[in-house]
């Protein structure tokens, strides 16, 4: 009765999740650090397997609050698909099948298989705003840890963001060496161990938590290596075949390393157990004995499970999509060069950061009023934010990559201008770079909203979509260079007067 029933379960899931079983595959294959993502499945299943005679030897008593996740996982699938976020779905998938498990187990056959089932977040894909805020960070701390093993070999070096410069050449701490496709697969290695690792729970924790750091410092060992063996050897040894060998060796290093801290952590508790005997490889002995017959009752949320399930399936199959709304708008090579007492001088981003910015439409110009000091200002522009399209960058995650630090960030509002009838709110941000400073107003804008926390800007562009068919948005942002014997205050009010003079001529380029 329950392999039946869990056939017709896993047909309704396949069903269900389909198309996101597509975009998970799509994932897997497009994208080295969740490459791993193939073998996640098998290995859930091959530690579910290791606990038959655990799930045999009790009964199956159901759960009301498995229904009530299997219906969250359910509704989120449905939300995704309505606002475009594929992300949501391959979530929706895992939360569906904790839900339907638990539904059918009950919470003591649940308590068996949950580390199992919890290796099923490895296989999913974290949110776009969330790894592009990881990668950033996760690429300065690379950069400056890998500058100061170049440093131990005496070899002059300067770096700016994540650009190294050794003299011969510049290093660019890039998205392929952030340490993110480290330490993904590393964790999931980690939580494999820990599951295995017949020792107590704090243990067990601190092997999973500790894989973050050991990816952070090998692949920065892994950046400062290429810098010295550059120095050396020559511009070569930072690409092609030996770039990716180093690759391969640093992860090797990684778990080399999460197994000496295994024997470390075992040795000061005066645990001298080897790594067979502490690992539980093969799982439960399989008893000669026969099993004890358990009174195996159906429960009714078995059946509730799978009528949730095809309850969604066809909501899901009858769904209609709304069409996604673009509208109407004049291009920024329109704006005007000459707002005021401000002439404007168009400028133009290179290629390798459209690239990366994905966006559909920018302004980007410095404008110089009569007195001499000049504004810049910088408009991105996209028709639709969503999963494998572009989204807007925050500043506060792209400045740092090249040199800038924010030191003060607040919001403020900008007197004499109004948007639907509100003031305008906007961030306001000292930023520095050495001795240079600029001052920098920047805002979120578009579908009738002014958002000033970027992510925060990530829901509405979810419930947008949802309700209005609609993602489109821009980022503005204004700012002016403080000079040291310059008047700060002045220049302020010079860069609050410029934002009241473009505000109306923006309305026309970033649609409500």
């Amino acid at each position: 009765m329950f392999m039946g029933a869990l056939i017709v379960g896993s047909l309704l899931i396949g069903g269900l999740f389909f198309k996101v079983m597509l975009s998970l595959y799509n994932t897997w294959n497009g994208q080295e650090e969740y490459s791993h993502g193939f073998f996640i499945p098998l290995i859930c299943a091959y530690f579910i397997y290791q606990r038959r005679q655990q799930l045999a030897a009790i009964a199956f008593t159901g759960s009301w609050f498995g229904l009530m996740i299997l219906l969250a996982g359910g509704l989120l699938l449905i939300g995704g698909r309505l606002a475009v976020v594929s992300t949501m779905g391959q979530y929706a998938l895992v939360i569906s099948i904790w839900g339907f498990a638990l539904a059918m187990l009950g919470w003591r056959g649940f308590k068996i298989i949950w580390p199992a089932l919890l290796m099923l977040i490895f296989m999913v894909k974290l949110p776009t705003f969330l790894y592009n805020n990881m990668s950033s960070h996760l690429q300065l701390i690379s950069t400056q840890i890998g500058v100061w093993f170049i440093q131990l070999f005496d070899i002059s070096v300067y770096y700016e963001g994540n650009v190294i410069d050794l003299g011969v050449m510049q290093l660019q701490v890039v998205e392929a060496c952030n340490g993110l496709r480290y330490l993904f697969p590393l964790m999931a290695l980690s939580m494999i161990i820990a599951i295995l690792y017949r020792a107590p729970m704090w243990r067990r924790v601190i092997i999973v938590v500790s894989s973050v750091p050991i990816s952070i410092l090998m692949n920065s060992i892994r950046i400062g290596v290429i810098g010295v063996t550059v120095e050396y050897w020559g511009q070569e040894m930072a690409e092609g075949v030996l770039h990716d060998f180093e690759g391969w060796v640093v992860f090797m290093g990684a778990l080399m390393l999460l197994f000496i801290e295994m024997k470390l952590i075992s040795w000061a508790v005066g645990d001298r157990r080897t790594f067979s005997e502490a690992l539980d490889l093969y799982g439960e002995p399989v008893s000669s004995e026969p099993v004890e017959q358990v009174n195996q009752r159906f429960p009714v949320q078995g059946f509730l499970a799978m009528a949730i399930l095809l309850s969604i399936l066809l909501l899901n199959i009858r769904l209609q999509v709304a069409e996604t709304i673009f509208p109407e708008r004049q291009k920024f090579s329109g704006f005007s060069m000459l707002q005021g007492d401000w002439y404007g001088r168009p400028g133009a981003i290179e290629s390798h950061f459209l690239d990366e910015l994905k966006l559909d439409d920018y302004l980007l110009a410095d404008f110089k009023a009569s007195s001499g000091s000049t504004i810049n200002l910088y408009a991105a522009y996209y028709d639709v934010q969503a999963e494998g399209e572009g989204t807007i960058h925050s500043p506060r995650s792209c400045l740092p990559g090249t040199g800038w630090q924010i030191k003060s960030l607040e919001q403020r509002t900008v007197p004499e201008v109004n948007f639907n009838g509100k003031p305008l709110l906007a961030n306001r941000a000292i930023i520095t770079k050495g001795k240079e400073r600029i001052l920098a107003y920047y805002w979120l804008q578009g579908r009738d909203r002014i958002i000033t926390n970027e992510f925060l800007a990530k829901w509405w562009i979810f419930w947008d979509r949802l309700t209005q068919g609609r993602s489109d948005g821009a980022l503005v942002r204004v700012m002016t260079e403080l000079g040291e014997f310059d008047d700060p205050v002045a220049q302020e009010q010079e860069l609050l007067a410029f934002i009241q003079q473009i505000s109306g001529d923006l309305s026309a380029h970033i649609p409500d």
